[in-house]
């Protein structure tokens, strides 16, 4: 097996690109740097083109925000990127991107906006300096007044479950809401309704699978359980569990990331995994990891796997039938890859690559 090449975004000044052998000729797997493109500050999210995996977009995280294209292979290797495009983000602190085949959307934290640009996968990539923008609906402060003081969308998600219309999906941690959007006659998005979640939760990422919206609660560190149906039907409340099994939960935590890969034949059993951070334990943050054996609303927690990172903020699965999970220690710790083992239900350690090479990781790309 050849080695797998991992993007890494990072709360740093560049993109790293790591070399990931799962099978070397000798000893155990092994995790390099290839190469570091410097894109510019905090660029902590990345996405791919759907068509063109050599082209990767990225948002900085900064009070004038800006998105940037990077492309790779332009000297015959994916090793080292280089910037091609720039834009403006239509806010401030953009945390997420979709990217669609003629269209970014942006999620602007800070702000409270969402942003749209079009794109191209040949020059100059970016096709306007000037985002449209939406503003997201603020009504008063939540519980959590420190964290929920203003709109604050944490994701854009094209709806998998929705196979009639475009729809958008936007949690929004200000408001404890998630924002559900359609295309205007005009091309705009516009707000079609939304989901209520506990006052003080904070939605941050949902993924869906059947008819079930599943949503990670941030700052409550929860899974909300939804039925969802298309629109204009309203969603059901299900269930809602702590993503963590000691309690009282300290107040320093928060949730980060939740995950739902497809079966498949290595392994046939469906999981959730999310993630939870800063953790005082002195093992790290951990991987909550929920069987849905009990069915698609049912829910439970089977394991939570010890990880030794700090500020667990971004993980993604990779490799031939995902049976790896890259995971990064914004705050300590460096980067890890983890194997699947106990037919998804556990988690081995099986590389790392330290902190003082990875500045501060908070996502990733199997390329």
């Amino acid at each position: 097996m050849a080695p797998l090449t991992i993007f890494v975004a990072s709360y740093a000044d560049s993109i790293y690109t790591l070399s990931f052998d799962p099978v070397p000729s000798t000893g155990s797997p092994t995790l390099n740097l290839l190469a570091r493109t410097i894109v510019g500050h905090r660029p902590s999210w990345i996405a791919f083109h759907p068509s063109d995996k050599s082209l990767v977009y990225t948002g900085l995280e900064q009070a004038d925000g800006e998105v940037a294209a990077i492309k790779y292979g332009r000297g015959g290797t994916v090793e080292a990127g280089e910037v091609v495009a720039r834009a403006k983000s239509g806010g401030a602190d953009p945390c997420h991107l979709l990217v669609a085949e003629d269209e970014l959307i942006i999620g602007n934290y800070s702000s409270g906006t969402i942003a749209s640009l079009p794109i191209s996968t040949s020059a100059p990539y970016i096709l306007s300096p000037h985002p449209w923008t939406l503003s997201m609906p603020f009504e008063h402060v939540g519980r959590n007044k420190t964290r929920q003081s203003s709109s604050h969308p944490h994701q854009v998600i094209l709806n998998p479950l929705n196979q009639t219309e475009k729809e958008l999906l936007v949690p929004d941690l200000g408001t404890d809401k998630i924002w559900r959007l359609t295309k205007r006659s005009d091309g705009k998005w516009s707000i079609r309704g939304h989901i209520d979640f506990e006052a003080g939760g904070g939605p941050r990422h949902v993924v869906a699978r059947g008819n079930t919206l599943y949503t990670l609660l941030e700052l409550t560190l929860k899974l909300a359980v939804h039925t969802f149906p298309p629109l204009p039907a309203t969603p059901t409340p299900l269930t809602s569990l702590f993503t963590l099994s000691a309690l009282p939960i300290p107040d320093t935590m928060s949730a980060a990331e939740i995950l739902l890969p497809e079966p498949n034949a290595s392994f046939p059993e469906t999981f959730i995994y999310t993630s939870n951070r800063n953790d005082p334990h002195s093992e790290g943050d951990t991987i909550a990891i929920f069987s849905l054996a009990a069915g698609e609303g049912q829910p439970e927690l089977v394991n939570e796997v010890r990880t030794g990172l700090i500020h667990v903020r971004g993980m993604v699965f990779g490799g031939d039938e995902d049976k790896y999970l890259v995971v990064g220690g914004a705050e300590g710790g460096g980067v890890k890859v983890f194997e699947r083992i106990d037919g998804g239900k556990g988690l081995q350690e099986i590389a790392k690559l330290g902190e003082d090479v990875v500045g501060r990781p908070t996502g990733f790309l199997w390329y």
